[in-house]
């Protein structure tokens, strides 16, 4: 049966209100807001629109609420171009809901998050047949009984899944590990997991035989990797040299890049020069959400760094 999505996910969705201020204050400080803003944020959600702007047919099959917020972020995830056919929605849950303190000065932030209420992949939802419908799967740790089951249900269907974690410890957590093809975390993520202080030294750790590729990014100084086609011989992919004006969401962009370069068949570095460049051009705009590339800029900014 023909894929009827290129990527499915189930995860994290948030509401993101972004503050911008010349500096972040010290403690007991007041600071002026230059600009504030409201966009769609979260894990899953940005990793799809990222993918639905880089050319994939998108889908969101987690569980949002009945409010606002969910209102919201339900309508940026539909003008994206992100098919919700397969959308719970429950009036007990809600989205995320971020504060985001944005430093112009250096491009940096503070991300404050709410996750009261919030659900995610659900334990009973989407049928198995909506996973089994998707080329690729995209799981996070929102919620992880729910991740399980569909990255289980992928496994069975040899349905690669591409994996975000940023919390440890987490009841379940190893069991979706071991369920995870492409694991890709952050350099913190990766040492809290490991112990090891090093990316190099954590990728040996984090590596087992069921893993197509594993990958810690360390941001400005690039990203290093492990692949089944030589699971002894670490390699490193630069970070591109851009002038940073917000960092928010660039964890989120590289894994929504990668998702949806491995779901045009890309080869291992094809796909890690894709996801640092898609990566790099978030970090040039302000917002998760708004500073996401098309796939022409993407294109335009990698051949113009031959």
């Amino acid at each position: 049966m023909k894929p009827k999505f290129d990527l499915l996910a189930l995860g994290g969705v948030a509401v993101d209100d972004l503050l911008y201020a010349a500096s972040y204050p010290p403690a007991d400080e007041k600071a002026v807001v230059l600009c504030r803003e409201r966009q769609c944020g979260g894990i899953s959600a940005i990793a799809l629109i990222t993918a639905a702007r880089l050319g994939c047919a998108c889908a969101y099959g987690g569980v949002l609420g009945q409010d606002e917020l969910s209102d919201f972020a339900a309508a940026q995830m539909q003008a994206e171009g992100i098919n919700l056919k397969h959308l719970s929605r429950r009036a007990e849950v809600r989205p995320i809901h971020s504060v985001i303190i944005i430093d112009t000065t250096c491009g940096s932030r503070n991300i404050f998050f709410d996750v009261n209420g919030v659900l995610g992949a659900a334990p009973d939802w989407p049928p198995a047949a909506v996973i089994e419908s998707a080329r690729v799967l995209f799981v996070d740790w929102f919620s992880i009984p729910g991740m399980i089951r569909a990255a289980r249900l992928a496994r069975q269907a040899g349905i690669p899944t591409v994996g975000d974690f940023e919390q440890v410890p987490l009841p379940g957590l190893p069991v979706l590990l071991g369920l995870t093809d492409h694991l890709i975390v952050s350099e913190s993520f990766a040492g809290k997991l490991t112990g090891a202080g090093e990316p190099r030294r954590a990728l040996e750790k984090l590596w087992k035989k069921h893993h197509q590729l594993v990958a810690v990014t360390s941001g400005a100084k690039g990203c290093w990797y492990l692949s089944a086609e030589n699971p002894s011989l670490p390699r490193h992919q630069p970070a591109f040299k851009v002038k940073v004006v917000d960092t928010t969401g660039c964890g989120d962009v590289f894994h929504g890049a990668y998702a949806a370069a491995l779901a045009e068949g890309m080869n291992v570095p094809e796909r890690m020069r894709f996801a640092a460049a898609a990566a790099a051009l978030k970090a040039t705009k302000p917002g998760a959400q708004k500073g996401i590339p098309t796939l022409a800029e993407v294109r335009k900014f990698l051949r113009l760094s031959l």
